[in-house]
């Protein structure tokens, strides 16, 4: 499977966004991974590279749900006001140790999230996300 273009991680935590990095690399995922500490952080990280669109704007947003700051489920509510080509062109994967159900109906009302992944991440949870997304 060729590499996809750009990786964003958005974690506060920051050994979960090393340990991360390390697997994307060694997986060979990507050449670009980018990291946010928070769902603010990630939204100018998407404006700068995404308008107009550059090889780093992400096309997989791995999103903690429980961050400092404006976390994931805030996030996803501003997300959905970026342009709708730009939101298409993004998977977004939900990577957290737990949700409570009244959060995954949140984040399933906003229609935003391809899927859910319990931490950690693992080469085997994250090749099946790059052959559910990815697969060309």
């Amino acid at each position: 499977m060729a590499p996809i273009s750009c990786v964003l991680l958005v974690d506060d935590d920051q050994t979960t966004n090393f340990l991360n990095q390390l697997l994307l690399r060694k997986m060979a995922v990507t050449d670009h991974i980018i990291t946010a500490q928070d769902g603010q952080e990630a939204l100018t990280l998407l404006t700068q590279n995404c308008q107009p669109r550059k090889p780093t704007c992400p096309m997989l947003i791995l999103l903690d749900v429980n961050m400092p700051g404006m976390n994931g489920i805030q996030f996803l509510e501003e997300y959905q006001q970026l342009p709708l080509a730009e939101q298409k062109a993004i998977v977004i994967v939900m990577l957290t140790t737990s949700l409570h159900p009244r959060d995954v109906q949140r984040v399933e009302q906003l229609h935003a999230v391809s899927g859910f992944v319990s931490k950690p991440l693992t080469a085997e949870k994250m090749q099946t996300i790059l052959e559910k997304h990815f697969q060309n």
